[in-house]
């Protein structure tokens, strides 16, 4: 990666997530990032495609911190309370705007949008991992623990940055634990 294009990537991550996709211009990146206007288009075409390479970015970001966590080891439920916790240390981290793909996907609803694509597959590669993750731990029904695990994870996303965030995480991993605690307990309607 060039420095400008780094330096691009750098701006526009730092702006998009702490002020919002649409609110931030172009000029606005380009007068951060300290490039011309055509140093700009020669790495993004269209500001789409800055938007695309900055949710690509922060996709990389939690993957590495999940293979991280993976890496780690422990047994498989131990692996699914590191992932949490890291969640909950993002929430706690000063900054916190709430999840990147959640706000990127409330300023793109349509679901054809290069960037609401990109929320979407970040998505199913989550809930794919923790769907794998659960099931090392002997989870029979894997796939619904882990939707559950996600639906906890975007709750405490946006809500961690609308109040205190240290309630919203200790709701969190109780509610991870409870997963991992209450395994194959059958659903009844």
């Amino acid at each position: 990666m060039s420095e400008a294009r780094a330096r691009l990537l750098a701006s526009a991550t730092r702006l998009f997530y702490a002020e919002g996709l649409h609110s931030v211009g172009i000029d606005r990146v380009i007068a951060d990032a300290g490039v011309t206007r055509a140093t700009l288009y020669r790495h993004f075409p269209s500001k789409d495609d800055l938007l695309v390479a900055y949710l690509t970015d922060a996709d990389a970001a939690i993957r590495a911190q999940v293979e991280q966590v993976r890496t780690d080891g422990g047994a498989p439920a131990d692996v699914v309370r590191a992932v949490a916790a890291s969640i909950a240390d993002g929430i706690r981290s000063p900054g916190f705007r709430g999840c990147a793909f959640l706000n990127a996907a409330a300023e793109y609803p349509d679901p054809a949008h290069p960037v609401h694509q990109a929320v979407l597959a970040h998505r199913q590669w989550f809930l794919s991992t923790v769907t794998e993750l659960l099931a090392r731990t002997g989870e029979t029904a894997p796939e619904p623990a882990a939707r559950h695990f996600v639906l906890l994870r975007d709750g405490a996303m946006a809500a961690g940055c609308l109040s205190d965030p240290a309630p919203i995480c200790e709701t969190f991993l109780r509610g991870v634990e409870g997963i991992l605690r209450y395994r194959d307990v059958p659903v009844t309607n």
